[in-house]
């Protein structure tokens, strides 16, 4: 037999911020009954936060015991004097006595002031120095502030850069370049599958080289042989008789597009590197691959060599370093200290040679990916970037002082203000960038630019970030 039916009680509907604020309401009833009063202080913790607001105010202030103290002559000395703290002057004390403890409060690297006329108390003694060269109107101040000079150097002015010149005649994006080591022409391959070899001085074009089957991504001039090397996406490395206009030889091994070539300075060794992760080193005369340099898990994208060691830097050699966050697409060799930088989409960084120690970042970031960088002996460092971005660097300081952006000729997208490649002429007067609007665009110096027109703004770094 059925028992009795309970009837439910109806639930009043509410919304969800209504349930919050009941849950929260709860919550204080819970552990807090006492809305009105606050909870009680911690000791532990005024203690603590007392201490440090302590040290943050005198931490300059060093703290000398064992100091005789220093007493005025009460004949001298007035009664509204005696509580204030002496700042050095011109005489000697004449009469000092000893009393009890005495502790001086002295600023700056020196503990034992001698010659000083000031005030001692019975007690206690502090004699507050003044920092040297501070004039009279502020002893005050200038006695209580420590003044630590900034470690990191300052920049050196450079004049703002300026684009004097574009060519236009290739046919596609334009992906690598070098320059001629007499520094008469320098020459760009494009992904027209041309290389294209051009007059410095005048801009004109000299000669057109066909012969790649893909785009061309590497280009390098022999500063011992009439030779020049390009290599491209067709897995193809060729080398040109510059006195024939024609290829002579071809170095095979590549499995994917070789991104990237290097010549070294004193022997006749080529690298090359691509998307099948391996720097290859190959005899230039004989066409054979003398070594493999592998390590890498992803695409080698760019490579430097020098004539100690390490004599090749594709981000592993010796050692690997593994400060950057993002993939590295650039790295430059600086032409006169052992040291290079290293670009990803993070930061630009600098390491030294031949350990390859961190040493700083760059104080700004560019925030996008940099295709490209080159640094001449004057301590100018260009870096290019995919969204059109060309900045100037300070080398020793690591300060931007110019930012620059590209402008796609007429009838190209905007989205076409890519730089994929630049670099100095040998004078390193001169830069050439390559685009992806199909021009190639000359730099210079602003010859009208002085310090007082373009001021040098630059705050030194409170704290650099490391990683």
């Amino acid at each position: 037999m059925p028992g009795p039916t309970v009837e439910m009680e109806l639930v009043e509907p509410q919304s969800l911020k209504k349930l919050s604020f009941k849950s929260l309401k709860r919550a204080l009833d819970f552990f807090s009954p006492l809305h009105s009063n606050l909870p009680p202080p911690d000791p532990f913790s005024k203690k603590i936060r007392t201490n440090h607001k302590m040290h943050l105010e005198y931490g300059g202030l060093k703290e000398v015991s064992g100091q005789p103290p220093i007493r005025a002559d009460s004949d001298q000395q007035g009664s509204a004097q005696a509580s204030v703290p002496a700042l050095p002057g011109p005489q000697d004390s004449s009469n000092q006595k000893e009393d009890g403890d005495q502790n001086a409060l002295v600023i700056g690297p020196s503990l034992q002031p001698k010659g000083l006329n000031e005030v001692g108390f019975p007690g206690k003694s502090t004699a507050v120095i003044s920092v040297p060269g501070s004039s009279e109107r502020n002893l005050s101040t200038s006695a209580l502030m420590e003044r630590i000079p900034s470690r990191w150097p300052r920049p050196v002015w450079h004049p703002p850069w300026k684009n004097y010149r574009v060519i236009s005649g290739h046919l596609g994006w334009v992906r690598s370049i070098a320059f001629d080591p007499s520094n008469t022409w320098f020459c760009t391959g494009s992904a027209d599958r041309t290389i294209k070899i051009w007059d410095v001085a005048t801009g004109r074009l000299k000669l057109t080289l066909t012969g790649h089957i893909e785009q061309i991504r590497g280009l390098a001039v022999s500063s011992k042989h009439t030779y020049m090397f390009s290599a491209g996406d067709d897995k193809q490395v060729k080398c040109w008789d510059l006195e024939q206009n024609k290829v002579i030889r071809s170095y095979h091994g590549h499995l994917s597009g070789v991104y990237c070539l290097a010549l070294h300075p004193t022997l006749d060794i080529l690298f090359t590197g691509g998307r099948d992760s391996v720097c290859r080193v190959w005899d230039i005369r004989s066409k054979t691959q003398i070594h493999a340099l592998s390590g890498h898990d992803n695409t080698v994208c760019s490579v430097f060599t020098r004539p100690v060691d390490p004599q090749v830097v594709t981000a592993k050699t010796i050692t690997t370093l593994t400060h950057h966050k993002k993939s590295v697409r650039a790295m430059a060799l600086h032409p006169k200290e052992h040291a290079f930088a290293s670009a990803s989409a993070d930061n630009i960084k600098k390491f030294n040679l031949p350990k390859g120690e961190f040493m700083h970042n760059m104080l700004s970031q560019q925030k996008t990916i940099i295709n490209s960088m080159a640094t001449n002996e004057e301590g100018v460092m260009a870096t290019a970037g995919d969204n059109g971005s060309l900045w100037f660097w300070d080398w020793k300081s690591g300060h931007n002082f110019q930012q620059a952006q590209t402008i796609v000729q007429p009838g190209s997208l905007d989205s076409e203000a890519g730089i994929y490649a630049l670099s100095y002429d040998l004078t390193g007067s001169r830069l050439v960038t390559c685009e992806a609007d199909k021009t190639i665009k000359m730099w210079k110096e602003d010859e009208n630019a002085t310090p007082e027109t373009h001021p040098l703004n630059f705050k030194p770094p409170k704290d650099v970030r490391r990683f």
